[in-house]
């Protein structure tokens, strides 16, 4: 008689192989304290009292509760509807109720300028890799605002194309302060410290092993959750592109990213409406901002498609090799932005998590290649992919386009005598996320110099771990030797017909 096995659930999310080992019945974590509203591409509404909402209009004469009408747009105004992007919101007192906008002092260092004119950023030639990005010390308050630095990019957002990295350390939260990107549309991915951000159309917990999207012109705050201390983490800004999921092709309609896993918030509204405020709008790069004496947080209800979204990297549905061979990266794809050119992506944001690694006959891991692409990796927890043993938790590696790279590390070199033809679960209680351009990426000097933890440009044991095994190969030479006589025998054999053979019969008399 076979005894059923009693399954326990998982209670760490960075110890998972999927987010379903936790047996939860609810899609958020258990310390995430919100609802939300699941799905994608969709036009939610929420209301904090029921009503509010006018119905069969967008702007009637008079709202309810004396509330104001204001309506963000995100696309142009007769944009196809499918990219049609807009939401309503009802409000205690418009944005437009503020004293004006002022230049502001900040310990950011911020370029959103990368073209090649411009002497501060520069290409790295080859490989880059970062220990991680020094925490601001606890005697010196920083919020997202003053902690938020560009480390790289390609394009301007002046030219609503491009995109930029960025590496935020913070320690504070931001009460009396919010934040606007103008620019662009900013993908958190923390890496330790878990985040409240407070939206315009409500709040979202985010933490490590999760993403958040904030769209252009959303105002929001990012504040350290309760018992966190200090939080640090990656963006990556697009420019004159959204976040998409992208097409599954053969794979039908289910698989990496489902739509139902993505989370928006529901409407929430300050407690007390009437305290002065300090809204940091980022323009062009540059930092301005705007004062006044009122919460922008006093959305009572809100609808559109213009709306803040998280998604739990846990839940992606991995697709990978079945029989043989290495599957290009792209199979992990989370959310993708679109370029000019329709064949080539702007920006891939990409996963690589526990899954199972099955192919047969094969070396199983990414083989030595030269990407057109340009490719910035970090670790998020755990062991993370690197050219070394992998790379601590809050650094990063870059890899430019057509950079030879690979792996140097010792199970990565031992791949080839190893022979494992066993299925086996790889890269499990660790993620890494990487972000894949098309673009030339440029660095800034806070990358390059001023953050002080770039290590190195390239491994200088590469030699010592990749030897020459093909030239010590018992019987090379004489193979090599072979292979020359068998050429020139060869050559001999055809130059009878082209250097002086046998002549054909003479053309008859005209």
């Amino acid at each position: 008689m076979t005894i059923a096995k009693v399954r326990t659930p998982l209670t760490d999310p960075e110890k998972v192989f999927h987010y379903t080992d936790l047996q939860r019945t609810k899609p958020t974590r258990e310390n995430d304290p919100y609802d939300y509203m699941p799905g994608w591409g969709n036009r939610h509404q929420s209301e904090v009292i029921p009503g509010t909402l006018p119905a069969g209009q967008n702007n009637p004469q008079a709202n309810r509760y004396g509330l104001y009408t204001e309506g963000i747009t995100y696309s142009a105004f007769a944009a196809p509807r499918q990219v049609n992007k807009s939401t309503y919101m009802y409000r205690a007192r418009p944005s437009a109720a503020h004293g004006g906008y002022n230049k502001i002092e900040s310990r950011a260092h911020l370029e959103n300028c990368f073209l090649s004119c411009n002497p501060s950023v520069q290409t790295f030639p080859g490989l880059a890799e970062w220990r991680p990005f020094p925490l601001p010390p606890a005697d010196e308050p920083t919020d997202f605002v003053d902690g938020l630095h560009t480390l790289a990019g390609s394009g301007d957002p002046n030219l609503r194309q491009g995109l930029a990295l960025y590496v935020y350390m913070l320690n504070a939260s931001m009460p009396g302060r919010a934040f606007c990107n103008i620019d662009g549309d900013f993908l958190f991915c923390p890496q330790t410290g878990i985040l409240d951000f407070q939206t315009e159309m409500g709040k979202l917990l985010v933490q490590p092993g999760e993403i958040v999207v904030i769209p252009r012109g959303v105002r929001f705050s990012v504040n350290l959750a309760n018992g966190q201390k200090a939080a640090r983490g990656y963006i990556t800004e697009v420019w004159g592109a959204m976040w998409e999921l992208p097409d599954l092709g053969p794979l039908g309609g289910h698989g990496l990213a489902n739509p139902r896993d993505f989370l928006h918030p529901v409407a929430y509204i300050d407690e007390d409406l009437h305290r002065p405020f300090e809204i940091v709008n980022k323009s062009n790069g540059k930092y301005v901002a705007i004062k006044q004496d009122h919460s922008p947080y006093d959305v009572v209800a809100w609808q559109g498609n213009v709306v803040p979204y998280k998604y739990d990297l846990t839940k992606f549905s991995s697709q990978n090799a079945t029989s043989v061979d290495h599957t290009d990266p792209s199979v992990n794809t989370v959310l993708t932005a679109k370029s000019h050119d329709p064949h080539t992506p702007l920006a891939d944001f990409i996963w690589f998590g526990p899954r199972w690694d099955v192919a047969s006959n094969t070396f199983r891991p990414p083989y030595f290649h030269r990407n057109s692409a340009s490719e910035f990796l970090a670790c998020l927890y755990g062991k993370g992919l690197g050219r070394d043993e992998g790379f601590l938790p809050g650094g990063a590696s870059f890899d430019g386009g057509h950079t030879p790279h690979g792996g140097f590390g010792d199970e990565y070199i031992n791949e080839m005598q190893l022979q494992v033809n066993e299925p086996r679960k790889i890269l499990e209680n660790q993620m890494t996320i990487m972000v894949e351009s098309s673009r030339t990426l440029l660095f800034t000097d806070y990358a390059r110099h001023g953050c002080g933890t770039l290590e190195k440009a390239a491994d200088p044991k590469a030699w010592d771990k990749l030897p020459d095994r093909f030239s010590s190969h018992p019987g090379i030479k004489q193979l090599l030797q072979r292979v020359r006589d068998d050429k020139a025998a060869a050559a001999e054999r055809l130059a009878f017909y082209h250097e002086g053979g046998i002549a054909g019969p003479p053309l008859p008399a005209a």
